[in-house]
């Protein structure tokens, strides 16, 4: 998963359609200004599938709880297969109106801040959807917030889309309106207006772009994108000549079984000129064609449970989203106050954790894990934080560190079966005592669990390996390299050459060269980076960011440049993307080093501009050392209660082909 040194949580905002006359005349006449968020008590309204905190009414969350349930529905009455729940946390934040907001989430309070109206920030572990209140109107809903939801249920289902398809499904469920008993899917989208303005981009040239490369300092290009991505969505699921969808599964069943996309797409839906002139007169039309669902009979709004939190709960939700917002300074002072209100609060000691945990406290961090899982015991973000720190504290953990491991990632999926990084590490504890029939079970379940991180399936790949079994391993290196891009891709191509007789691809490295470099013929040639391979002995986070490599020549020396670098890991890291620090995390990892040579008077190799950090599968422990595996560690599933099937039922390797 690529990151920059910004930090990686996806956030969409939404821009406000309608400024609210009360609040304008309310700060017109001087009202008397509220008290902070964290200073008063707000309210927890529950739904069957959501959770929704607010300091407004009980009926406004009710609502807006009730949406969000309409939402869910329009996938499970379109999608009956599709799971419908993650293993991240969702909750959804309710300020009432704009001065709430913006002192619930400063961190994006800026030149647009009064036209933000929602909110959807993605991370791995913890979601949130923050969405006002005064702006809660029939007709005028959230498309960015729900856009972004959609994104969650695709990637939990899909193990790969198109970009085009991705976030032309997600701008065209995002769009869904809610009125009264009825959901309204495929209504019409601000992006049409846009669409009979521009000019719009060749098909050919839509389904292979990656807009956040090419459209990287064009805002107006990235909006043509989302905006013809969402027509041609519209055109393929709604109109009666591309069978209202048929040929959309028809086109993801031939990309999935490594055919050209250009070729699938041409295979489906028809030549691309002959497409584009049906997609142009259908953006003409004056009307468009939605369809509507009926809301399921359980979902009434005045039936959801409403109950007001404590002011030392409410400190702790809001210091706990802004910790997930990287506001870490807003968040400590929120949690604090917390504890002093209420030194048994359970979220406040386990965001006191992550706190610490950032710092690189970690004895603290183990502390406070600790004592929220003593006051809930289904917290099993602290259980999982609190088991990894135990266990790598230990320099060369032994048999018994191994049965602990086991024992709490068991625990942490008791509470949380749909928490795939606890599969992870089960796979890893299986496969260090040598069962590699157990790895694989747990693996490929971490795998369904979360489809689009490339990792999984790298990791279900180098268990095949370690089985002997390079056919299956092939398939699922192969299916990485050919859909993902950058480190993902690399550190795919990489493990390939482990799989012998089969040609394989090189790295994929991003060169940006101006219009002006180009007028050099040896500009490519000098852009392209070098690389060196090692195992990271040090990072001194001062301003140069010096890097030491320990490789097989020696140590090597890197200083980062000025501006943006590019730092990606495997998926499978435990400490995962909500909480990566390139300072604290990434000694004694493996890595791949891309930097541009020069000649430095410091005496290091020159700049780097990529660091690529790799999760090996654990070498199994001797035989000498140790019982034997089976006896060491139970290998089957069917004593975690939230697996998929027992190991005795699975045929040993070769396993079956991982399903779609």
């Amino acid at each position: 998963m690529p990151i920059s040194k910004l930090a990686p949580f996806r956030t969409r905002t939404l821009a406000r359609a309608l400024v609210s006359a009360t609040l304008a005349l309310s700060l017109a006449l001087g009202a008397a200004t509220p008290l902070p968020a964290g200073q008063r008590a707000w309210i927890e309204v529950k739904s069957p599938h959501f959770r929704v905190l607010t300091d407004g009414s009980v009926g406004d969350a009710r609502h807006l709880a009730r949406q969000f349930e309409q939402m869910r529905a329009v996938f499970g009455v379109g999608f009956p297969k599709m799971r419908l729940d993650t293993g991240a946390i969702l909750t959804i934040l309710a300020p009432q109106n704009e001065y709430d907001l913006r002192d619930l989430a400063p961190n994006f309070w800026g030149k647009s801040a009064s036209k933000v109206g929602g909110i959807f920030q993605d991370g791995w572990e913890r979601k949130y959807a923050i969405v006002r209140l005064d702006q809660n109107r029939e007709g005028l809903q959230y498309t960015a917030v729900y856009h972004e939801y959609t994104h969650t249920l695709l990637h939990a289902n899909f193990q790969w889309l198109p970009t085009w398809l991705d976030e032309g499904l997600a701008e065209f469920y995002g769009n869904s309106r809610f009125e009264g008993s009825k959901t309204y899917v495929g209504a019409p989208s601000v992006h049409v207006q846009l669409l009979r303005q521009k000019t719009l981009i060749r098909l050919d040239e839509l389904i292979a772009e990656n807009p956040w490369v090419k459209f990287s300092n064009d805002q107006d290009g990235r909006d043509l994108f989302y905006a013809e991505s969402w027509a041609l969505v519209h055109y393929l699921m709604m109109s009666p000549e591309m069978g209202r969808g048929a040929k959309i599964n028809q086109f993801y069943k031939a990309i999935m079984n490594r055919e050209p996309q250009q070729k699938a797409f041409q295979e489906a839906f028809g030549n691309f000129a002959d497409v584009e002139k049906g997609l142009r007169e259908y953006v003409s039309k004056f009307l468009f064609s939605s369809y509507s669902i009926d809301n399921p009979p359980q979902i009434n709004e005045k039936d959801f449970p409403e109950r007001t939190m404590s002011v030392a709960e409410t400190e702790a939700e809001i210091g706990t989203y802004r910790f997930w917002s990287h506001d870490r300074s807003e968040s400590r002072q929120s949690i604090e106050q917390a504890l002093r209100d209420d030194p048994n609060q359970p979220l406040a000691h386990e965001t006191l954790g992550f706190l610490d945990f950032a710092d690189g406290k970690d004895k603290e961090a183990s502390a406070d894990f600790a004592k929220a899982v003593e006051l809930d015991p289904s917290r099993f973000l602290a259980r999982f934080y609190k088991a990894m720190l135990a266990y790598y504290s230990v320099p060369n953990p032994a048999l018994d560190d191994m049965r602990a491991l086991r024992t709490a990632m068991y625990a942490v999926t008791g509470a949380n079966n749909a928490f795939a990084p606890a599969d992870v590490q089960l796979a890893f504890v299986m496969a260090r005592v040598g069962d590699l029939q157990g790895a694989l079970v747990m693996a490929q379940r971490a795998e369904a669990l979360e489809p689009h991180r490339a990792g999984y399936h790298l990791l279900v790949a180098r268990i095949l390996i370690a089985s002997n079994y390079s056919v299956g391993a092939l398939k699922e290196i192969q299916f990485v390299a050919d859909r993902w891009r950058g480190p993902d891709r690399n550190e795919a191509v990489e493990l390939w050459h482990e799989v012998p007789g089969t040609p394989v691809p090189s790295d994929e490295i991003q060169v940006n060269l101006s219009p002006a470099d180009l007028k050099d013929p040896n500009a490519l040639a000098k852009a392209i980076p070098k690389t060196a391979n090692g195992t990271v002995s040090s990072i001194d986070c001062g301003d140069k960011h010096k890097l030491v490599l320990q490789t097989s020549s020696g140590p090597q020396t890197f200083t980062a440049p000025e501006g943006r670098t590019v730092v990606g890991y495997s998926d499978t890291f435990w400490w995962a993307g909500d909480h990566f620090n390139l300072c604290h995390e990434a000694t004694g990892l493996r890595a791949v080093v891309r930097y541009k040579a020069d000649t430095a008077k410091d005496g290091s190799m020159g700049t780097w501009t990529a660091l690529e950090l790799r999760e090996d599968l654990p070498t199994p422990m001797s035989t000498a050392a140790s019982p034997a595996p089976a006896n060491a560690v139970p290998t089957s599933p069917a004593a975690n209660p939230a697996s998929a099937k027992p190991a005795e039922s699975r045929p040993t390797p070769p396993p079956p082909t991982p399903k779609i």
